[in-house]
């Protein structure tokens, strides 16, 4: 038994245990008096701070409970019906919770079918705003003629359509079918994509979780982002939820989500969290997303006038909203219906732009406009077909588009008078403060096959066809490629972009290095120079940079030159987040 233990060790042992345990139970209270209030309650005031969180422990998200949901298309409605007939002369104008919509809350001076509107033809008629906040349900409503007008992002219309087609884009039932008569605003900051810090730009969320609501502006959001930053949908792993506000839950509970697509305003209160930062805003991509109202195609042909009348009043509250007292007496009316705080109500006014007659103007008719609406309805079908879920064929923007009181309204002064005010001035910064102040939310990257030694975009070279010279473009598809620059600049109305002209290495050690970076630099520039002359984009947030030959594509195949001759766009934020 030599070296084994004495009986006082094990007696020693058992005090320093049971030391150990007594105080353990000390820190842990459990044989503490309870501080006692009459009737048995514990006394908060005999507790300390203890008794309620702090002011730093409120909830950073909307809502604490979420489930994840398989994806799936937006339900086939399978019975629809004409519009139910207007009881006491009321239109039904569905719409969900959302700033965008203090013009025709303000219009109507509430939710509650009581102002009398009068249409150009004098036709009397009242508006009842229903609040269905669920898409699904929205449309639901919408074909069955419980609400004659639905709200929706355009970018979600071609889901909504879809369901109403056949397989060849035929309507089942023309009735149903939407007519749209106006855009009533822009997101501008309320959706938004925070990630882990260690996500740096959109390419970094290729093979990690994102987290958002299916069938909706967040998807559609996110599809852009990605595409645009050179990530195909397929390489992220998309996580879905019901809600964009679950989505942000989800994220903030599980670490293994490295990115969620959610709104305002828990995407600012997570961007906050230790670990945590925001990749970009529609503050940002400012041009994105538009939400619009449509009518009913039954209900449009036979009440024109009542249809006008919404267009007019809409643009009319845009111009009273300027005002501070009916802006406030907007955020009193909204909060009335939205069932929030006014100060919240208020809040949200911060969170999109409304767009005038003007902004209509070009979101509808002009056809140089990157941003317009035939732009964002086959972009949306193209991100959708791509991801399933639209399968059936496309139906064309101009059968859903109605751009006719948009024109009528164009001669009268009134409207002829008004300016597009959603312009965004930056200051001044050279391509080194922009690189220096953050990091790229994307790069995309450009192919133009210029001319060995000529910078010309639209070069035209001789061929010979058919045994004839023809003089043709030396890159056909140039106009195409800048025509999707555009539009990625125009989604990004408010941030800075960085034109960087790259070439091959073909010529290293035979000509000097100055004149190679000279030669992309002025790549970089004529395709700047091609962006402001033919889609008027602002010059202003376009900087230039010439490579040369520094950044190869892929520096583990350096020498693929065809690779290497290119320009890459960078989208930087216009301030650090």
């Amino acid at each position: 038994m030599n070296g084994q233990p004495k009986g006082p060790f094990y007696v020693v042992l058992f005090l320093v245990i049971a030391g150990l345990v007594g105080f353990a139970l000390y820190r842990a209270d459990i044989f503490a008096p309870k501080a006692q209030r009459p009737g048995g309650a514990i006394d908060p005031r005999q507790l300390g701070q203890n008794a309620e969180s702090a002011d730093d422990a409120a909830p950073i998200t909307t809502v604490k409970e979420y489930a994840f949901r398989p994806a799936e298309r937006l339900p086939e409605i399978k019975e629809t019906s004409a519009y139910k007939p207007l009881t006491d002369g009321t239109v039904r104008f569905a719409l969900n919770v959302w700033a965008g919509w203090a013009p025709i809350v303000l219009a109507n001076e509430g939710f509650k079918a009581e102002k009398e509107w009068t249409s150009p033809t004098g036709k009397k008629f009242k508006v009842e705003l229903v609040l269905i906040d669920d898409p699904a349900a929205m449309l639901a409503a919408y074909q069955a003629g419980e609400v004659h007008i639905g709200w929706g992002t355009l970018d979600m219309v071609p889901l909504f359509v879809d369901t109403m087609v056949d397989r060849q884009g035929r309507p089942k039932d023309p009735r149903v079918m939407p007519r749209i008569f106006q855009q009533v605003d822009w997101s501008n900051g309320g959706d938004g994509i925070v990630v882990r810090e260690s996500i740096r730009t959109v390419a970094d969320l290729r093979g990690k979780k994102l987290v958002l609501a299916q069938n909706s502006p967040s998807q559609y959001f996110a599809l852009n982002m990605l595409v645009a930053g050179g990530v195909q949908p397929s390489e992220v792993e998309m996580i879905y939820t019901n809600t964009a506000f679950e989505a942000a839950a989800a994220f903030n509970a599980d670490k293994s989500i490295a990115g969620a697509v959610s709104w305002a305003p828990d995407i600012y209160n997570l961007a906050k969290v230790k670990g945590n930062r925001m990749l970009v805003t529609t503050q940002t991509a400012n041009k994105l997303i538009a939400d619009v109202w449509f009518a009913r195609a039954d209900f449009a042909q036979d009440n024109p006038d009542i249809c006008e009348a919404l267009v007019r009043g809409i643009f009319d509250a845009m111009e009273d909203l300027k005002k501070p007292d009916r802006k406030e007496r907007a955020a009193q009316l909204m909060a009335a219906g939205y069932s929030i705080p006014a100060d919240e109500a208020m809040a949200m006014f911060g969170d999109m732009h409304n767009t005038n007659w003007a902004e209509n103007y070009q979101f509808f008719l002009n056809q140089n406009n990157p941003t317009n609406f035939e732009r964002i309805w086959r972009q949306s079908y193209y991100l959708y077909r791509q991801i399933g879920t639209i399968q059936n064929a496309p139906v064309s923007f101009d059968k859903v588009m109605d751009f006719s009181l948009i024109q009528k309204l164009g001669k009268e002064e009134k409207f002829a008078s008004q300016r597009d005010e959603y312009q965004v001035t930056l200051a001044p910064k050279t391509v080194g403060e922009i690189r220096a102040e953050s990091p790229e939310i994307l790069t995309n990257t450009v192919v133009i096959h210029f001319y060995p030694n000529d910078w010309d975009v639209y070069k035209k070279v001789v061929r010979e066809i058919d045994g004839k010279k023809v003089e043709t473009p030396y890159d056909p598809n140039a106009k195409s490629v800048l025509q999707g620059v555009a539009e990625l600049v125009g989604k990004f109305g408010a941030a800075r972009v960085i034109i960087e002209g790259h070439t091959d290495a073909s010529m290293r050690g035979q000509v000097p290095e100055a004149l190679v970076k000279e030669l992309s630099l002025n790549r970089a520039q004529a395709v700047r120079e091609a962006l402001v002359r033919e889609y008027k984009l602002d010059p202003s947030r376009l900087m230039v940079d010439g490579m040369g030959w520094d950044r190869p594509a892929d520096p583990k195949n350096p020498f693929n030159h065809a690779k290497n001759r290119r320009v890459e766009v960078k989208v930087y934020p216009a301030e650090v987040e």
